[in-house]
């Protein structure tokens, strides 16, 4: 069959395969797109328009969805979607025209896809130095476990890593010895995208002490403890469990998860002086506009600082 002449639901294995190969988007990334346009092609369906060809989706079917999108609401909380959620089903439909003009099938051209507008005013949450002390003193690190959290908790704020970055990470890349200060080693992160991070004294100790307890073969850095012996590599869901059980006992705000201290990394960095270029290297950040949301949380202490030592000139 032409492609030109296939329904557009017919599509869908064509486009995965295409960010696999001309895209070249990580595993992760095609499963997102994946999920994300499975919806539209869902509402398609909804609508009874499973024989609609590329050449005739118009305008008005992608306001329709639009409308579909904002009305909708969350399975969890029951809650309208935001307006960032329903922009990344937005961008899945676009990538679906790119992949489309790409292919040379008639259809309407990607920038006819308009996102949803957002507000600037994006909120970051963070943990004050106190607060990440308050954290890392409630873990019993008299156990296995305990020290296993304890390093877990080091390394998340001391680089910064995404929960997935940290759940990939392996053995082979600690090579620590009594003369390691400052650990750097090199990751895979989002979109497949190399970095170094870096990983500081007190978070390489609390390693140490973790990695003298093993004496398994499993290759992952972190892994679960199932009844007496070693498990396999932690999962981030293990990894956000055993945040959310700290967090309840040192008595911090309920919403404080992993990525969390990631964003408590980037703002004490900040508040310190360092170049927001520099931030973004170390979050990894593609683009430096993501990096600037962490400057609505600085400016404040940037003020204090400005009327301690320049208030009186």
């Amino acid at each position: 069959m032409n492609k030109s002449s296939k329904p557009i639901i017919n599509h869908r294995t064509d486009f995965l395969d295409w960010i696999d190969i001309e895209k070249g988007l990580s595993y992760k990334s095609q499963e997102n797109y994946s999920r994300f346009l499975k919806r539209f092609l869902d509402w398609i369906e909804l609508n009874k328009l499973t024989n609609l060809k590329p050449h005739e989706l118009t305008p008005e079917h992608i306001y329709q969805y639009k409308t579909y999108l904002s009305r909708n609401y969350t399975t969890r909380d029951k809650k309208p979607l935001k307006r960032a959620t329903q922009n990344y089903y937005l961008i899945a439909v676009r990538s679906l025209l790119s992949y489309f003009a790409d292919k040379d099938i008639i259809s309407l051209p990607p920038e006819k896809i308009k996102l949803a507008k957002q507000s600037n005013d994006r909120k970051v949450s963070f943990l004050t130095l106190g607060q990440i002390e308050s954290l890392l003193n409630v873990i019993n690190t008299k156990t296995t476990t305990g020290l296993r959290d304890r390093a877990i908790l080091e390394t998340l704020f001391s680089t910064g890593l995404r929960v997935a970055e940290l759940c990939s990470l392996t053995r082979d890349q600690f090579r620590i010895d009594n003369n390691t200060k400052v650990l750097e080693i090199s990751i895979v992160g989002k979109g497949g995208h190399l970095r170094t991070v870096f990983i500081s004294p007190r978070a390489i100790i609390w390693l140490k002490k973790y990695l003298n307890t093993r004496l398994d073969k499993e290759k992952a850095l972190f892994i679960g403890y199932k009844g007496s012996g070693p498990g396999k590599c932690l999962t981030t869901r293990s990894v956000e469990r055993l945040v959310k059980k700290y967090v309840i006992m040192a008595g911090l705000p309920i919403t404080t998860t992993p990525h969390t201290l990631r964003h408590s990394f980037a703002t004490d960095l900040l508040i310190k002086g360092v170049d927001l270029r520099v931030v973004q290297e170390f979050l990894g950040h593609r683009n430096i506009s993501t990096t600037q949301i962490y400057t609505h949380v600085t400016r404040p202490h940037l003020k204090e600082i400005h009327q301690k030592y320049h208030g009186n000139n």
